[in-house]
C-alpha cells in the first residue's frame, strides 16, 4: 500500500465505487449542502436527511455493505473501509448519512442476525430501503467504558416487558423512529456473586413511557445525541431482539469489527487535514515572499505527519484484510484504534499550529476537525481501555 492523499485502488469494482462516491460527494451532495447553509453544527433535521438516505439508495450506497437479498453488494470490510475514508476525507457534513451511519444500516450493525421475520418486516427492513431510522442506546452516565454496571432495567409484565432507565450518547437519536435498547434483566446482578443478565429490545419512540430529549452536545458542536428516557415503558415480547439474556452478546458481538470500522473515517478525515495543511503551506507567504513550505521547519512537520498517517493507514488495512481472511484481529483491533486515535490527535494539533490564527478560528476547517478528532480518543473505547485490551492480548493470547 503506497501513500497517497488521494488513493487508487487496482481492483476495478472498488476503483469504480470510490470513483463513483467521490463524484457524489464533491457534486451532487456537496450542491445539496451549498444550497441549504448546512455546516457541522446545523440543527439537522429528518426531512434533510431523508433525501440523502433515498439518493444513496438509489446510487447502490446505502447499505452497500448488506447481502445481495437485502439490497447490498456484500462488500469485503477493506472494500467497505475505503468508502469510509473517502467519506471522511471528503469534508461533506451530510456524509455520515450515504452508507448509513446516521440512524442507517451501518447504525443497526449486525443485528439483521438475530431479527425475526416480524421484526425485519416492521423494522429492519424499512430502515435498509431509508423509510425508517433508528439508534443504538446502550451507554448510560455512568455505564460507558463499564457498559456492565448500567441502572436501565427491563421487568417481564405479562406478555411484555417494562423498561426503566436513562440512556445517553444515543448517536442518531433526534431522527429516529425506534431504538435498539440493551437493559440489565431485573433482578438480575443485584446481590453480590449474582452476575447480570442483559437483553435487547427494539424500542418505538413514541411508545408510551419513552421520551427522547436533546442530548449533550459534544465538543465538536454537532447536534446529533439524544437521551432516551424510559419510565414504565411498555415493549412486547415480539421485540425482545435474540434471546432474553443474550443482548450482550448482541451489543458487542461486532465489537472488534466496529472498532476497526471506525478508523477508515478518522483515517480519511486525517487525510483532509493534511491536505488542506499542504494547500495552506505552499501558499501562505513568509516575510520574504516564500512559501511557508520551503521553511525547513515546516517540512518537517508535514513530513512527520505524513508519516504518521501512512502508518496509521497501513496498519487499520492490514488489519482488515486479515479480518476479511476470517482471522481472529481482536488486539490488532485495539492496537489499530489506539494508534489511529492518537496519532490524528497528533496530526491535527501539527495543522492546528501550521495553520495559526486561522487554525483557532470557529468556522474554520481545520479548528473543527481538531475537535472532531480530539473525540476519538475517548469515543468507541477510550485509549487506556485500548491499551488494558492490547495488554490482555499479549498476556492471555487466544
Amino acid at each position: 500500500m503506497t501513500f497517497s492523499l488521494r488513493p487508487t485502488y487496482a481492483d476495478p469494482h472498488l476503483a469504480d465505487l470510490v470513483g463513483r462516491l467521490r463524484d457524489y460527494l464533491e457534486g451532487e451532495l456537496a450542491d445539496y449542502e451549498n444550497e441549504r447553509g448546512f455546516t457541522h453544527e446545523s440543527r439537522l433535521t429528518r426531512a434533510d436527511l431523508e433525501p440523502v438516505w433515498r439518493r444513496s439508495r438509489e446510487l447502490g450506497f446505502y447499505g452497500i455493505h448488506l447481502p445481495a437479498e437485502h439490497g447490498g453488494q456484500d462488500l469485503s470490510y477493506t472494500a467497505l473501509a475505503a468508502l469510509k475514508e473517502e467519506i471522511g476525507a471528503s469534508g461533506r457534513v451530510l456524509g455520515h448519512s450515504v452508507l448509513g451511519d446516521m440512524g442507517g444500516p451501518l447504525r443497526a450493525g449486525d443485528i439483521l442476525q438475530y431479527a425475526t421475520e416480524q421484526q425485519l418486516r416492521k423494522y429492519l427492513l424499512p430502515l435498509i430501503r431509508g423509510e425508517r431510522a433508528c439508534c443504538f442506546s446502550l451507554t448510560e452516565t455512568d455505564a460507558g467504558s463499564d457498559v456492565r454496571s448500567m441502572r436501565t432495567t427491563a421487568a417481564r409484565d405479562g406478555e411484555g416487558y417494562r423498561l426503566n432507565g436513562h440512556k445517553v450518547f444515543s448517536s442518531a437519536g433526534p431522527f429516529a423512529d425506534f431504538a435498539i435498547v440493551v437493559a440489565r434483566m431485573a433482578g438480575t446482578g443485584e446481590a453480590e456473586g449474582d452476575k447480570p443478565s442483559f437483553s435487547a429490545f427494539l424500542v418505538d419512540l413514541d411508545s408510551p413511557g419513552c421520551r427522547v430529549d436533546a442530548g449533550a452536545t459534544p465538543m465538536s458542536g454537532e447536534h446529533i445525541e439524544s437521551d432516551i428516557i424510559l419510565e414504565d415503558c411498555f415493549v412486547p415480547a415480539a421485540n425482545l431482539l435474540g434471546e432474553e439474556g443474550k443482548g450482550m452478546r448482541i451489543a458487542l458481538g461486532r465489537v472488534t469489527t466496529n472498532r476497526l470500522l471506525h478508523c477508515p473515517t478518522v483515517i480519511g478525515a486525517t487525510r483532509r487535514a493534511l491536505d488542506l495543511t499542504l494547500e495552506r503551506t505552499r501558499h501562505r507567504k513568509v516575510a520574504d515572499g516564500q512559501p511557508l513550505l520551503t521553511l525547513q521547519a515546516i517540512q518537517h512537520k508535514v513530513a512527520d505527519m505524513a508519516t504518521e498517517l501512512y502508518a496509521a493507514r497501513s496498519m487499520t488495512y492490514a488489519a482488515l484484510a486479515a479480518l476479511d481472511q476470517g482471522a481472529d484481529v481482536r488486539t490488532e483491533a485495539f492496537m489499530c484504534k489506539l494508534f489511529v486515535a492518537e496519532s490524528a490527535f497528533r496530526i491535527l494539533d501539527e495543522a492546528v499550529q501550521i495553520h495559526g490564527k486561522e487554525g483557532l478560528t470557529q468556522g474554520n476547517e481545520i479548528e473543527f476537525l481538531f475537535r472532531k478528532i480530539r473525540m476519538f480518543r475517548i469515543l468507541t473505547g477510550t485509549s487506556e481501555i485500548q491499551r488494558n485490551g492490547i495488554a490482555r492480548g499479549l498476556a492471555f493470547p487466544a
